[in-house]
């Protein structure tokens, strides 16, 4: 039987600047590339449109194209990640397998699972850092706790950094080193129940215009003034290393997203437990029940327009300007009292760029239960926030354009009475909390 090395590709679509690929291709074995299409995800995922599905086949079946022209192939499969690799023991000698490492907590259990089968089997799983920067235990506390607080991480984050951590991993120039075989089929989106999504991705390449600019446009939604690389740091077709070394040379606040990025990774993996609030007194808080309320606020048709526009932009791209994120979650947290898991499993749902990390890390900041979070009486008032940030109304206009006509909505809620009640609510709710 054939000694072979496996690669598993998962949140690092991509055959260039990749850390565990790198190790793999220069482990001595031919290597075996495999990507698995998880049915423990995807079997719970409601839209069968889906466009991060579409976006992820859209990936390997550009992998595949230059794994052919160097008479190599992906294996591509749809199932349960463990139940696969224990067909792969039956058909392969495998020695080692190298995959990128993943902060998620289901991710964590299932690599788990996979090591032990692995394990079992005389094979090993070999874990690398890819997706952030800075992982895990890299970056802590003096007292070695993990931080909670941005600011200081992000400080101790920045005198940490050397060129070592931002290095490129060439493995672009070793995949004459993969497995010989015949092209393999690619699973059609058909075949796992997805239909194919008619939508242009967002280009690959990092606009440097756009990150000198940064600073100065991307609280502007009605402007081209963000660089829509998120989609592709969630799945790993670029890498965040590369643009990391961009954002160093050209802009510290474009860098400093990205240290945000890490601090919410950082957290997943110290603190796993997602569904309660990050500050257990906030748990206390009692949420209001009203889906009329919250279908209103999903389909854009609250009556405040800067919350409408942000709602209706995520239905139809799967994308929202970051700004208006800020502002539809406080609405919902704030305004209408409801609970922020709602908010976060909507987005989670519609996201193009949807991460864990980041939704959740999110939503508890815009309820003031996370790590850092706004303050309870923070309360975002739509009516000045349109006026600061879109201020001619550019970005209300493209996505509310009835906004001005009578056939829009009254606002759901007044502003003074909701900023009033959820002072009230909260206010209650942490100062009777024992926690």
């Amino acid at each position: 039987m054939q000694e072979i090395t496996i690669f598993w590709f998962r949140r690092d679509l991509r055959l260039n600047n990749n850390t565990a690929l790198f190790h793999a291709l220069k482990s001595g074995n031919p290597v075996i590339p495999i990507f698995i299409f998880d049915s423990h995800i995807l079997n719970k995922l409601e839209d069968r449109h889906d466009r991060r599905v579409g976006f992820i086949h859209a990936a390997i079946v550009e992998i595949q194209k230059t794994l052919v022209q160097v008479s190599s192939s992906l294996e591509v499969y749809f199932g349960n990640p463990p139940e696969v690799f224990a067909d792969l023991l039956t058909r392969y000698k495998i020695l080692k397998v190298f995959c990128n490492n993943d902060y998620e907590p289901y991710a964590i259990e299932r690599d788990k699972e996979v090591a032990e089968l692995l394990k079992n089997n005389g094979a090993a799983l070999y874990g690398f850092k890819d997706h952030v920067v800075f992982e895990k235990k890299e970056v802590l506390k003096d007292d070695g706790k993990p931080y909670t607080i941005f600011t200081p991480y992000s400080k101790k984050w920045i005198n940490k950094l050397t060129d070592h951590h931002l290095q490129h991993y060439p493995s672009e120039k070793y995949i004459n080193l993969f497995y010989k075989q015949d092209p393999k089929q690619i699973p059609l989106l058909s075949s796992m129940g997805f239909k194919t999504v008619d939508q242009p991705f967002p280009s690959k390449i990092l606009n440097e215009q756009i990150v000198m600019e940064y600073s100065e446009k991307r609280d502007l939604p009605g402007l081209n003034g963000t660089s829509k690389m998120g989609v592709h740091l969630r799945f790993g077709t670029v890498s965040i290393r590369e643009i990391a070394v961009k954002a160093k040379a050209l802009n510290k606040t474009y860098l400093n997203e990205l240290i945000w990025r890490d601090f919410y990774h950082m957290i997943l993996w110290h603190f796993p437990d997602t569904g309660k609030a990050f500050k257990p007194k906030y748990d206390t808080i009692e949420w209001r029940r009203d889906e009329g309320e919250f279908d209103k606020w999903c389909m854009g048709q609250t009556g405040y327009p800067i919350v409408d526009a942000g709602m209706r932009e995520l239905n139809t791209t799967g994308f929202m300007h970051n700004r208006v994120r800020m502002i539809t979650a406080s609405f919902l947290t704030r305004h209408l009292l409801l609970d922020w898991r709602l908010g976060e499993a909507y987005f989670a749902q519609k996201l193009f760029d949807f991460d864990l990390a980041a939704n959740n890390g999110g939503w508890q900041w815009a309820a003031g239960s996370g790590c850092d979070a706004a303050p309870y009486f923070r309360i975002f008032n739509p009516y000045l926030q349109t006026k600061k940030f879109d201020p001619t109304l550019e970005y209300i206009k493209k996505w509310v354009p009835e906004f001005q006509e009578f056939n829009y909505p009254q606002p759901i809620v007044d502003h003074v009475m909701a900023r009033d009640r959820c002072l009230e609510v909260y206010g209650r709710a942490l100062k009777n909390s024992k926690l």
